[in-house]
């Protein structure tokens, strides 16, 4: 899937980070020499921090930013609000150059466009959640029963109606992290930036709250830069996974794109343990019927059961467990496909390749 810098929300090109004293001559030589972020350490003393990043993020997308500490992810999402100026390259949030604007205009996107979920909330201690929530509608001078009904409103989509008037050291971790959540919420921007907001959670209660964000997020359309070094966690929420290593994006794709065609063998190695249940569709492994056809003659499929395009692997197991027959793969009603049990079990394996080529 590929979003025009016309379509974007969020559109990226060419962003280098380069830290340290000679940042600007290191740069220039990187440039002109092509030099690698080892070159740039060794003759410059300066550390590469994002290197040479551009993609571009829809409205209402998940687009998850994940790879190993160090990576340069975190990096890479403090320059949306311009909490780090790039050494090199653009950054456009709606159309607007986040580069060129100035401090006052700054100060305005950051609080009408942009909402900041991290792993430490950084909740205040001596207010209320109701107050935690209402802060920055306060800070813009809404009055008081405004902002209350607002803070109201975002306590109760994150299932914390009732806590209002507690204090954040009263509250569970997950807890905390709804109020953040439920902050973000209150301010109704069209950006969400999260690093890593649930990583220091429970299985169970990071769970929770990815589902709770899920649904949120679909609701109110909000457009997302999610960072985590958790692939699990990126392939069950993101719509798209970039995926770094040291300060580069090494593949962007769908969750399905990153498992079943990964560029590398560092993006194998990340993938390798991945179930392929949820994320392969019947789309990728079925075989045309016109070459099913040529190679098994013309057969009734009256009795077959039907999927669509979109079922994934686990659909179709549900579905071949009940019968002998292939899977007949319907779109609009009409057959385009069809997947046989070898190809499933190609399929389970993360063959994709190989599932319409043998002989079944």
């Amino acid at each position: 899937m590929t979003i025009s810098s016309e379509d974007a929300v969020i559109d990226c090109r060419g962003l280098w980070k380069i830290f340290g004293k000679r940042a600007d001559e290191a740069m220039k030589a990187v440039q002109e020499q092509g030099l690698g972020k080892i070159e740039v350490r060794d003759q410059y003393d300066c550390v590469v921090g994002v290197q040479d990043a551009s993609f571009t993020v829809a409205r209402g997308e998940i687009f998850c930013i994940m790879g190993l500490s160090g990576s340069g992810k975190s990096t890479l999402i403090r320059h949306v609000n311009r909490l780090i100026d790039p050494t090199s390259g653009q950054l456009f949030i709606e159309g607007q150059d986040v580069n060129a604007l100035s401090a006052r205009e700054l100060r305005e996107v950051r609080a009408e466009k942009i909402g900041m979920v991290f792993q430490n909330m950084a909740l205040m201690p001596h207010k209320t959640v109701m107050d935690n929530v209402a802060f920055s509608l306060e800070v813009r001078g809404r009055d008081v029963q405004q902002r209350r009904d607002i803070a109201q409103h975002a306590i109760d989509a994150v299932d914390l109606n009732g806590w209002d008037q507690k204090y954040p050291d009263e509250l569970s971790g997950g807890m905390q992290q709804r109020v953040g959540l439920a902050r973000a919420i209150a301010a109704d921007p069209s950006i969400l930036l999260m690093d890593e907001p649930f990583s220091a959670l429970d299985p169970l209660i990071r769970r929770q709250l990815q589902d709770k964000f899920m649904t949120l997020s679909a609701e109110m359309k909000k457009t997302t830069l999610f960072i985590t070094h958790d692939l699990d966690e990126a392939i069950r929420i993101g719509d798209r996974i970039a995926i770094m290593k040291d300060g580069a994006l090494v593949q962007v794709g769908t969750p399905e794109d990153i498992v079943t065609n990964p560029v590398d063998d560092y993006v194998a190695d990340f993938v390798a343990g991945i179930s392929k249940l949820e994320l392969i569709s019947a789309g990728k492994i079925m075989e045309p019927v016109p070459k099913f056809e040529k190679r098994s003659g013309k057969v009734d499929i009256a009795a077959w059961p039907e999927a669509r395009p979109d079922h994934s692997l686990d659909d179709l197991v549900n579905l071949s467990i009940a019968t002998q027959h292939p899977i007949i793969v319907k779109s609009d009603g009409k057959p385009v496909g069809i997947v046989t049990k070898n190809a499933l079990l190609r399929g389970i394996q993360g063959d994709i390749d190989d599932t319409t080529s043998i002989e079944q």
